[in-house]
């Protein structure tokens, strides 16, 4: 062997990260930056992101707290655990306290290691977002579809519930709810949870319930299913999409008592990955849960353009031809295409993945498949995200308007221009 020689080395991949792609929705934020970096016009209606600004008093808060240099409790810091708990008392009437709480880099890192630490079968409404399965895929664990009909809301019903337990009688199952729902920007009823906290209960369930989007209620009317099922119902939320602060990496999670011993788990874990989150956001977090006037007022006029937003994005797709419902809540829309079916066979389009590449290259309308959410790869069904807009400018404009007035198409057109002009692309395109 020459010096310059080395021996092959073998690299064997672990097996459950085989096939693992990039999370789509990552994935297809890269690309429209790539093509838009190349001088592509592009509308990025592909990544969920809250486009408004983080509250001005929370980033003070950061400032002020920029020295805090030192490893915070595995658990996180005892002051946000009690602004949390708080938070949840408040708002959603939750009999929770601080050492309810467990803090982390984020809610999806959480709900990771949530699916390591419980030996359960992870059951997912189809569709749901992308990566709890590829989660459950990768640390090697079981994980069942459970179907729901668009003409329900894609929500899951009741007793599609009880006949999952009933047919699998002696199955641990973690039922994994997201909503308001990303992909399909609906929401439950605090009397839909109530039924389904009842089947759980009967069947000895448990809800790992994802409510990241609670606060972004088009209405500010999110009821968690944890009020109903305060036994067996973990909760998990953050900073990323209400408060507009998704780089921060801050998630929250909150356990019944009864399930302590899942918490402890949980946090042992971390205690030998991420150690703890990063000190200065964690003391800013508490501010922004402790809320106030000024959060009030943030969280007022982002709901009411996302609402203003969403209905108009729905309308005109609807007024297209799609079947696709009004979104409640979040910032999403997943519309059905196949009333679009023998046009789009006809350009040679048979799967939710070609329908979006061809899309993309026809129009610089960046979307995503119904595939990557769990659906099969030949139904028409995609996902958009209607938050291409300068949220700060949206915001400032919005505080001029009336609260009792509606954010009218004259609004959403100056402020709101990109998502407005990527819907009007697509309608354009299928009907083309």
């Amino acid at each position: 062997m020459t010096p310059t020689e080395s021996p092959a080395i073998d690299l064997l991949l672990n097996r459950n990260v085989q096939g693992l792609t990039p999370s789509p929705t990552l994935a297809i934020n890269e690309r429209s930056n790539a093509l838009r970096a190349a001088g592509r016009d592009i509308y990025k209606l592909g990544l969920g992101q809250s486009p408004f600004p983080v509250p001005p008093v929370v980033v003070e808060a950061l400032k002020a707290h920029a020295q805090e240099k030192d490893y915070l409790p595995v658990k996180g810091l005892a002051t946000l655990r009690e602004a949390v708990a708080a938070y949840h008392r408040r708002t959603d009437g939750l009999d929770c306290v601080a050492d309810d709480v467990l803090i982390g880099p984020g809610s999806k890192e959480l709900i990771f290691l949530l699916q390591l630490v419980f030996d359960a079968t992870l059951a997912l409404p189809s569709p749901s977002w992308v990566t709890y399965a590829p989660q459950a895929a990768i640390l090697g664990n079981p994980f069942h579809w459970i179907e729901t009909d668009p003409a329900g809301g894609w929500q899951l019903q009741p007793e599609t519930l009880d006949q999952l337990g009933r047919d699998n009688p002696g199955t641990s199952f973690f039922i994994l709810l997201n909503y308001p729902c990303n992909p399909t920007g609906q929401t439950y009823s605090a009397d839909h949870l109530q039924t389904l906290a009842e089947v759980a209960r009967r069947h000895g369930m448990i809800f790992l319930s994802d409510e990241i989007y609670g606060a972004v209620h088009h209405d500010g009317a999110h009821a968690s299913i944890a009020a109903c099922y305060p036994e067996g119902a973990i909760v998990t939320a953050g900073l990323s999409k209400w408060c507009g602060a998704g780089g921060w990496r801050l998630g929250t999670s909150v356990f019944p008592r009864a399930l302590r011993p899942l918490l402890d788990a949980v946090a042992a874990v971390a205690s030998e990955t991420f150690t703890a989150v990063s000190a200065p956001i964690q003391y800013a977090a508490v501010r922004a849960f402790e809320g106030g006037p000024e959060i009030d007022r943030y969280l007022r006029q982002s709901q009411r353009i996302l609402k203003a937003v969403g209905r108009h994005c729905a309308r005109r797709l609807q007024e297209a031809g799609a079947r696709v419902d009004r979104p409640e809540g979040a910032f999403y829309l997943f519309p059905d295409l196949t009333p679009f079916s023998s046009s789009l066979q006809a350009r040679g389009i048979e799967t939710s993945e070609a329908l979006c590449e061809h899309l993309l290259e026809d129009t610089g309308v960046a979307i995503l498949p119904g595939s990557a959410f769990g659906r099969p790869s030949d139904e028409f069904t995609v996902r958009l995200a209607y938050v291409n807009f300068d949220g700060e400018q949206a915001l400032a404009a919005a505080a001029g308007v009336p609260d009792h007035l509606d954010l009218g198409d004259d609004f959403l057109k100056i402020y709101c221009g990109r998502t407005v002009e990527g819907i009007k692309r697509m309608c354009g395109w299928l009907a083309g």
